[in-house]
């Protein structure tokens, strides 16, 4: 409500800037539209506070995460990572989907790591994880979830570097995807990849990927951070234009992660990523209205600081246009 309230202010204001100092009435129409555009919503991937959850002492127990959520940053919606729950059986997966309703809080997507190659070269291997990321499948639907989002995982070191590689990667990948796929949509649930290491890292060959795939649950998450050199290059270039790569992904976007890792404390900006320019291109250029994932990765800030420092940016953004 708080920010529908501010972005009707904002598009007052504008309004009456334009004709105060006497600009067309597009000028006003445009001000209305970039406030109109920036009406996504805001969630947590749990992997931001992957070193405060745990089993350990002083830990927080994973199924705690809803309630933590709720009370703590204000927010109403996570994604989950498929290793930080404490068991996938029923009956805790029932339990996590009750304390999520207890206190509001909206499961979006899984995110599914550790769970086989579908470009592996060989068959069996690329149908066992057809088989374990079917599980997860399975278990999103139980939790109400839109999504699962798994690596593009199975490459050769070199795959980057020689185009046939690629290529034979890329169409070995395809009918397991289309597998995973057409089983999402016995549950109502979408396959999506992140740029998250490997070839899955160059916009391009992730946009081959999808128009090969060619399914309507097959899309993308894109997240903000995961370009090379930082994930490795795979023989491949050694910088990839990030704003050029988020612009590419969102065409297919289903998610997106806001990852950040340092925040300017006067400022309040994200020191290593112009988050302005990214929602310009996410929300401004490409429509998005949906949720953005905080997903904070930094070290210097606590978890929580890092966190609340990320909402308050994407919040700002928002809300002032």
């Amino acid at each position: 409500m708080r920010g529908r309230s501010t972005r009707r202010s904002f598009l007052k204001r504008a309004t009456a800037g334009a004709a105060a100092f006497g600009l067309s009435a597009s000028a006003a129409r445009g001000a209305q539209v970039r406030a109109e555009t920036r009406s996504y919503s805001i969630s947590l991937a749990s992997y931001s506070l992957h070193r405060a959850i745990g089993t350990g002492v002083g830990k927080i127990a994973m199924v705690d995460l809803p309630r933590l959520v709720r009370e703590e940053f204000g927010l109403g919606a996570i994604e989950l990572v498929n290793w930080m729950l404490a068991s996938s059986e029923k009956s805790y997966i029932d339990s996590y989907v009750k304390a999520a309703a207890d206190h509001d809080v909206e499961i979006l997507l899984i995110m599914v790591d550790r769970a086989g190659s579908v470009g592996a070269e060989g068959e069996r291997a690329r149908e066992d994880a057809v088989d374990r990321h079917s599980h997860w499948i399975d278990i999103a639907g139980d939790m109400g979830c839109h999504s699962i989002r798994m690596n593009w995982a199975g490459a050769p070191r070199n795959v980057m570097a020689e185009p046939e590689t690629l290529q034979a990667f890329t169409e070995r990948s395809v009918a397991p995807l289309r597998k995973l796929c057409d089983y999402g949509d016995k549950k109502n649930i979408n396959v999506i990849i992140e740029n998250h290491g490997g070839p899955s890292s160059f916009p391009e060959a992730l946009e081959a990927l999808v128009k090969a795939v060619d399914h309507e649950r097959f899309g993308t998450l894109p997240d903000f951070g995961n370009f090379p050199p930082r994930v490795g290059s795979y023989g491949g270039p050694t910088e990839v234009d990030k704003y050029a790569g988020i612009d590419t992904m969102m065409k297919y976007a289903k998610a997106v992660s806001a990852k950040c890792y340092d925040f300017d404390d006067e400022t309040g900006l994200e020191t290593t990523l112009d988050f302005e320019r990214l929602i310009q291109i996410v929300a401004d250029k490409h429509g998005y209205r949906g949720y953005i994932g905080i997903e904070y990765e930094g070290s210097r800030l606590s978890e929580f600081e890092g966190v609340r420092r990320c909402k308050t940016l994407l919040e700002k953004l928002r809300d002032e246009g």
